[in-house]
């Protein structure tokens, strides 16, 4: 591995939401106190029903687990589009760039969410419900986002 560290342009480092000391003092905390550290960043995100365990662990080699958040229920759809159309419905959410350079597509948040619900409802009218499994394969298409979010949406 290579030891060089190349710095952070200016404009970018003065964009950062984070610096290496406010990412040095999250490090430590999550290694000292990750029930404490995992446990606020839980609350970072909308539960359809709150959790009261953070982590819930077992090493024995006969029983090993490791469960986070598992009394809680959210919805992976909500959190990545319903939570954002109040105030960045019409801003970007998936930037496009297909194999071919004159195929570019910007949606926004709004556009995906009225794309993930059609898509979530064609599936219910075909019979997919909460707990169904269902397989996407398709290649790197916005479609492909679609089709995992709308599924997340119905439970399946």
């Amino acid at each position: 591995m290579s030891a060089n560290v190349y710095p952070v342009p200016g404009d970018i480092k003065k964009n950062a939401l984070i610096d290496k000391a406010k990412y040095d003092a999250m490090y430590k905390q999550s290694v000292e106190d990750p029930e404490g550290f995992w446990g606020e960043h839980g609350k970072r995100i909308d539960w359809i029903k709150p959790y009261s365990t953070v982590k819930n662990v077992s090493y024995d080699a006969k029983d090993l687990y490791i469960k986070w958040y598992e009394d809680g229920t959210l919805n992976v759809a909500a959190n990545c589009l319903d939570r954002h159309l109040e105030k960045r419905g019409d801003q970007t959410a998936i930037i496009f760039e297909g194999d071919d350079p004159n195929v570019s597509e910007h949606i926004t948040y709004r556009d995906l969410y009225e794309r993930t619900c059609r898509f979530a409802n064609a599936l219910k009218t075909m019979g997919v419900a909460k707990g169904d499994r269902v397989v996407i394969y398709l290649p790197m298409i916005p479609e492909a986002a679609v089709a995992m979010l709308a599924c997340a949406r119905i439970g399946a």
